[in-house]
């Protein structure tokens, strides 16, 4: 029988969390692998500022870790828009300590930026014809690093051509501060070395030519000039094209259901409820971020 923590976590379930953890089962049940659902409600709050990934998130895997038999692996669902880069590689370093590499990335939606960067640490990522991934070229407050550095450049280039252009470029460089160029310099090489080392000891480790193949996924995702915007989705034939180890979710329809239904009850509690961060695993122990009243 169920002790005095377990009853009032029973009884202070709501409809929405009882409908995740119910389908979380099912899919730990299908699977036979440890579930944790980092879900974000970003398109529900658009300007909640939580809804990114952040060094908070730590707390709510290491709940969601806490109790799982480690040695069953880990099936991580993600929904995220991204978000800091220390922050993701905090996050990615406690789960492969937890896990290993055994780690796979389910994307039933969206999982961009800094969130592709997380699926590309895991040794397999699992979409459907409905997913997508993002470019991890780094952002700075909505600014893409990559801009800033292709500004300079083009500013140089214009001023040395025609120095009456000088006043202009002056307006326009000016709104960065001293470092910021080499801020950007280095926040594009942090997220494309991250991704490097992540590609060549999981999903790529068994290969003779990893780092070639490391090498060539990165260069797809981390440059701007080609995907043009941060907000670009890259879907699940592109992620393949690019040299990603994707598998696809309706190879098993009963599979693929249960995928699509665990999503549809998450997106129903963030649509429905103040939350706007959870992170769950299938044995229901959760931490729940929620916004205003």
């Amino acid at each position: 029988m169920p002790n005095w923590n377990e009853v009032l976590q029973e009884v202070s379930a709501s409809p929405l969390d009882n409908a995740r953890r119910k389908y979380l089962s099912k899919l730990h049940q299908k699977t036979g692998r440890n579930i944790i659902g980092y879900y974000s409600g970003w398109l529900q709050k658009p300007n909640a500022l939580a809804a990114s990934i952040n060094d908070d998130d730590k707390n709510g895997l290491m709940a969601a870790v806490h109790g799982l038999d480690r040695s069953l692996g880990l099936d991580l669902i993600l929904h995220t828009p991204g978000g800091d880069l220390a922050a993701t590689e905090s996050i990615v370093d406690y789960l492969r300590k937890m896990f290993g590499t055994d780690i796979r990335a389910f994307v039933p939606q969206i999982a961009m930026s800094a969130g592709t960067m997380i699926a590309c640490a895991a040794k397999e990522i699992w979409m459907g014809k409905q997913s997508n991934i993002g470019p991890i070229d780094p952002q700075f407050r909505g600014i893409p690093a990559h801009g800033v550095i292709e500004e300079f450049s083009r500013a140089i280039e214009e001023t040395k051509a025609n120095p009456a252009s000088i006043p202009i470029w002056q307006v326009i460089v000016g709104k960065y501060h001293p470092t910021f160029l080499a801020e950007c310099e280095q926040a594009i090489s942090l997220a494309s070395d991250m991704v490097m080392e992540w590609l060549v000891t999981g999903m790529f480790a068994e290969s003779p030519d990893a780092k070639e193949k490391a090498e060539g996924v990165v260069r797809e995702l981390n440059n701007h000039k080609d995907t043009k915007t941060h907000s670009r989705h890259i879907h699940m034939e592109t992620a393949e094209k690019i040299g990603l180890v994707i598998k696809s979710i309706e190879e098993d329809q009963d599979f693929q259901d249960v995928i699509l239904t665990v999503h549809h009850a998450y997106m129903h509690t963030l649509g429905n409820s103040n939350a706007i961060k959870i992170i769950e695993n299938h044995q229901g122990n959760a931490i729940i971020q929620n916004i205003g009243p």
